[in-house]
């Protein structure tokens, strides 16, 4: 959970307040219970000392980090190719600024995910590694179509393939948020969920657009 945990009540024991005590600050110990925030369309959920101990995401990885982060930065490799192409084949100068900005965003998170599976000690997956059964990436077919594109063809199929592709990677990042233990992960997830959730908004309304 990215938000901080709450603690709604605490059992700060405070005797002879009239005799001047100074009321003791509450330890780490408390048995007050803590509210967890949930995720957009989730309630909130009241959590004991105990469980509230184990909710906190750490900064050690587990599987399901790794394997997120692996498969995150082949899926990112694939956007940003995608967005390669646009400069020289596409109609609408919304559409390349749109190219610009994947380019500028997953870039850098890719380099980012590159550095923390090496200190993770773990492998960083070539440019052209595996993808089965990721959801949202493009066939080989479907990328010679889009190169072959021109105009407001390539436009019409980029927008297609790449909503199809963020959504994606929102359910890649939902599957870290629930399986995941790392905090940076937890993070980025989000903000993956976050940045294409808004980059679908636009490319919809391009898609609408006269």
């Amino acid at each position: 959970m990215r938000a901080a945990l709450v603690v709604v009540a605490l059992a700060v024991a405070v005797s002879g307040c009239s005799s001047g005590t100074t009321p003791q600050a509450p330890r780490a110990d408390s048995s007050a219970p803590v509210i967890a925030p949930g995720r957009p369309g989730e309630q909130a959920k009241t959590l004991s000392p105990e469980e509230a101990a184990t909710a906190v995401p750490s900064a050690t990885a587990n599987a399901a980090d790794v394997t997120y982060v692996q498969n995150m930065i082949v899926h990112h490799r694939q956007a940003v190719d995608m967005a390669l192409l646009a400069p020289n084949r596409a109609a609408s100068a919304k559409l390349k600024n749109l190219a610009d900005r994947i380019q500028d965003v997953q870039g850098p998170e890719i380099q980012y995910m590159s550095t923390w599976l090496r200190e993770q000690e773990q492998a960083v997956p070539d440019h052209h590694g595996r993808h089965d059964g990721m959801p949202g990436m493009a066939t080989p077919e479907q990328l010679e179509a889009l190169k072959a594109a021109q105009g407001k063809e390539f436009d019409r199929m980029f927008l297609q393939l790449m909503i199809e592709h963020h959504l994606g990677a929102i359910e890649m990042s939902k599957q870290v948020l629930t399986g995941g233990a790392h905090i940076k992960i937890e993070e980025l997830a989000s903000d993956v969920s976050v940045e294409q959730a808004a980059e679908i908004r636009r490319m919809q309304e391009m898609q609408t657009a006269p």
